[in-house]
């Protein structure tokens, strides 16, 4: 955007804090950006980085109190409800000023329509979008994510937003009413992570048969098998050196955080009633990977240890 602007970020976690950066970072000279988070570390890094237009508060109140448009990214929809709607510390205070509210976590839609409520009845001349993203924490530091937002174009806060969003995303998708980004990233998760467990089987089938994950993995990119998890993600360590499986899985999507989401999914599917062959065992397997101490925290393609993949297939080629 050409203009300076006041903007506000709750939220500095794993995929908060580049994002923040992008958006700080690529706006027009006099920005402000106020930030909050839980994590004094978190805040103190964040300012450290960026000195002159950072200012740190003290509560979700005080960032809604000085900035005009604000973007959350949290945890799960029990955080979005408090940093919203505590009465004494959340966003939707008498003093908001802020004029548009983008909530960028992956939560159920039921709590963002809740929130997206409350906003329309406390503040009626403000936005509220739900906006989650795609594309791991790689994308959120190279600005490369797909944002999902639970709006369509003729939204009169659009073009603002839109300015707005790409300085985050190179991928901006209107999805046309609220709930309905949530919606998209719900579903777009439960077939990642499918696909997930999926290559890591057939390419822990392929190197117990004696191939070169290397080759299969060839073979999958100019076949019917071919996916970004394949070609960027891939779980065999040393078939893709970028993705975090070959840095002992360290970075990317947590395996815990594709288990709350996949779970999210279900419960979207059970709502509609709609017929989940695969789901209850993928559920189960991000679940239990989750638990695993030899997988917990890492990133979610870690599904390939957990179900006993080779590591170190390349010592015995």
């Amino acid at each position: 955007m050409a203009t300076p602007v006041k903007l506000g970020f709750i939220g500095l976690g794993a995929m908060g804090f580049p994002m923040a950066s992008n958006l700080i970072s690529k706006s027009a000279k006099g920005s402000q950006l106020f930030i909050y988070d839980v994590s004094e570390a978190s805040l103190k890094r964040f300012a450290e980085m960026h000195p002159d237009p950072t200012v740190v508060c003290k509560s979700p109140a005080e960032v809604s109190k000085s900035s005009d448009i604000l973007f959350t990214m949290l945890p799960e929809g029990a955080h979005v409800k408090s940093v919203y709607l505590d009465p004494a510390t959340g966003v939707l205070h008498d003093g908001m000023v802020t004029k548009i509210l983008v909530d960028c976590s992956t939560i159920d839609v039921d709590t963002s329509l809740l929130v997206l409520g409350a906003v329309r009845k406390s503040h009626p001349d403000a936005y509220f979008f739900d906006a989650p993203v795609s594309g791991g924490t790689l994308g959120a530091e190279a600005g490369s994510i797909t944002i999902m937002l639970g709006a369509s174009e003729p939204e009169p806060a659009y073009p603002t937003l839109l300015a707005l969003l790409n300085l985050m995303g190179n991928n901006i998708v209107p999805c046309g009413k609220p709930g309905m980004g949530l919606t998209a990233k719900l579903c777009n998760n439960y077939c990642s992570g499918l696909i997930a467990l999926a290559t890591a089987e057939a390419m822990n089938i392929g190197i117990r048969s004696g191939m070169d994950p290397r080759l299969l993995s060839r073979v999958f990119s100019s076949s019917t098998a071919q996916s970004t998890i394949c070609d960027k993600w891939n779980p065999v360590p040393g078939v893709v050196p970028a993705a975090p499986s070959s840095s002992g899985y360290k970075g990317g999507f947590k395996v815990q955080l594709m288990a709350k989401d996949f779970g999210l999914a279900m419960q979207a599917a059970e709502k509609v009633e709609a017929t989940t062959l695969l789901g209850h065992a993928g559920l189960d397997a991000y679940r239990k990977a989750g638990q695993d101490p030899n997988c917990r925290d890492l990133d979610s393609r870690v599904v390939f240890r957990y179900i006993g993949g080779d590591e170190k297939w390349q010592e015995k080629l």
